[in-house]
């Protein structure tokens, strides 16, 4: 996570693919005014988004939600036929929001941009997951450097309209308020990211175990989605998702596959209930204890 991004103050990366076009620069700081000027209590306000940026939407959610029939657990195909997402255009955060929380008891709410990673988790505990509301640049609608609403409501939203996910959720959110110091909210961030952002699991089908994914991150790439098998897949392991370093801005080279559904559900929930900033010496100590 990063420093919010304002309307009045929006710097995107070299590569970023519409860094060069000032009408995608226009449209994202204001869009990102909405989410700067919102505050809670109030309703979320409708963001007009263009023909253009209703097609990308379109385009990227069919073709996702083909790869999601081969490629996603079950649980999340649950939760996303639950919320009924619109399939032509962008959908307004209000309507993912109500939807959601009539579920689950989530909310869905806006923000300019990225949040201070405290924030970001600790929200989580309250029930609230902050969402951006911009898309990605039209000339690439499979690709985006960043957390996009394709990103937050595809990947996110559709977990949350699941009460198995959304209670992870929470219990991570509670994780993340008593990680006081920074490497133990590092470890929990790494944990995170192993699991509800890049997760795979070994899931019972006709065909026997297949390995499906429940990582809001690969659930919202088109290209990785299809690609997730091929890497290193490792055992479940807690401890050590905790001290593996990883690069967002590329097809995750290591996943660790938890063993089914339910293990990961009960390990990923004990974890996630019982974190504080001493848990990485414990794992550190049980590991030592067992070589």
């Amino acid at each position: 996570m990063g420093v919010v991004d304002t309307a009045a103050d929006l710097v995107l990366p070299d590569d970023h693919p519409g860094v060069n076009d000032t009408d995608y620069l226009r449209r994202r700081a204001t869009i990102a005014s909405v989410g700067d000027t919102w505050e809670r209590g109030e309703a979320i306000p409708e963001v007009e988004y263009s023909a253009e940026e209703d097609a990308v939407w379109a385009t990227v959610s069919r073709e996702l939600a083909v790869r999601h029939q081969t490629y996603a657990c079950a649980e999340y195909l649950a939760g996303a036929e639950a919320l009924v997402l619109p399939t032509e255009r962008v959908p307004q955060l209000h309507e993912v929001d109500a939807r959601v929380h009539d579920l689950t008891g989530f909310h869905v709410f806006p923000v300019p941009g990225l949040v201070p990673t405290r924030r970001f988790y600790g929200d989580l505990a309250d029930g609230v997951f902050n969402s951006t509301q911009y898309i990605r640049h039209h000339s690439v609608p499979f690709y985006t450097p960043e957390p996009d609403i394709v990103h937050e409501i595809i990947g996110h939203a559709q977990m949350l309209a699941s009460p198995v996910f959304a209670d992870l959720y929470r219990a991570a959110g509670c994780a993340s308020r008593r990680a006081e110091t920074d490497e133990a909210l590092e470890f929990f961030s790494k944990v995170f990211w192993f699991t509800l952002e890049v997760g795979v699991v070994w899931e019972s089908g006709d065909a026997g175990a297949e390995l499906k994914t429940y990582g809001a991150g690969l659930l919202s790439s088109y290209g990785e989605i299809t690609e997730f098998r091929a890497a290193e897949v490792r055992p479940w392991d807690l401890g050590a998702m905790g001290t593996t370093t990883y690069d967002i801005t590329t097809y995750q080279p290591v996943l660790y596959a938890a063993p089914s559904f339910d293990e990961m559900v009960d390990q990923l929930g004990d974890f996630f209930e019982t974190y504080d900033a001493d848990t990485p010496d414990r794992l550190d100590l049980q590991e030592h204890s067992h070589r």
